[in-house]
């Protein structure tokens, strides 16, 4: 066999293995941004430690197919970048469709989350929920309310015990 046979071989092993261990991973459309705005992006996106990488498509077909995400095939036509993020499912939607409504340029396509084929509209959904530490806000906010309310009737009761014993 060819070294290149070879080469593109490991190439879609790598987007494969990417693609079944990434608990989010997103295919957007860069047609159209310029340089410094896609070298904006790849910088916001290694913050949030997320890898993007542009794959020739027949290679990353493979590779889904592979992974058992063959659904994804359909969005993978034309220049396309792929972010996959190991650790936070919500980041890389997040980074890329804030983004995506500063840059017209840039189009989300499809995405795959923790092992799931999602829409575009899915994509944005999961953007568009709160960070992970305003979710437990939220949370912490929810479960102090009935202590909190405990503790004022308990003082409104003893205040009035007060007022009718003096």
């Amino acid at each position: 066999m060819s070294s290149a046979i070879e080469s593109k071989k490991l190439i879609v092993d790598e987007i494969a293995d990417k693609l079944k261990n990434s608990k989010s991973t997103i295919v957007v459309d860069y047609r159209g941004l310029t340089v410094g705005q896609v070298t904006e992006l790849r910088k916001q996106l290694r913050e949030a430690g997320i890898d993007f990488k542009v794959y020739k498509n027949s290679m990353t077909r493979r590779a889904a197919e592979a992974a058992g995400l063959e659904g994804l095939n359909a969005a993978l036509t034309g220049p396309n970048a792929i972010a996959f993020s190991n650790e936070d499912v919500v980041a890389p939607a997040k980074i890329l469709n804030d983004f995506a409504k500063k840059n017209d340029a840039l189009e989300l396509k499809a995405g795959v989350i923790e092992g799931n084929i999602a829409t575009v509209e899915e994509v944005k959904a999961l953007a568009e929920l709160p960070s992970r530490e305003g979710l437990l806000s939220m949370l912490l906010s929810v479960l102090q309310a009935p202590i909190r309310n405990l503790a004022l009737v308990t003082k409104a009761v003893a205040e009035q015990k007060e007022e009718q014993g003096a």
